[in-house]
């Protein structure tokens, strides 16, 4: 641990931004994982409804600089094609 006092508290304070991004990104897995299970099923309406949480926390990981613009943009595409290539 640190000596100095503002380094002791900058250490506290990348400890809580830690917590906090490891949170938003099992967040984030668990979304896809939704959408990946409805494909699995078969189930349009639930796989669409997923797809678009999927999204939403795609787009936040980004805008909070937890993934890149390029993943999120992938996985999207990759997670749309499968969306649509249910039969409704």
């Amino acid at each position: 641990m640190a000596n100095i006092k503002s380094q002791k508290k900058r250490a506290l304070t990348n400890l809580k931004r830690q917590n906090a991004k490891a949170g938003q990104k099992s967040e984030l897995k668990t979304a896809i994982k939704k959408v990946l299970a409805a494909v699995e099923a078969k189930d349009k309406e639930a796989a669409v409804k997923a797809y678009n949480e999927a999204n939403k926390c795609l787009d936040k990981a980004v805008v909070s600089s937890i993934k890149k613009k390029n993943y999120a943009s992938r996985q999207k595409s990759r997670l749309a094609k499968l969306v649509n290539s249910i039969e409704a």
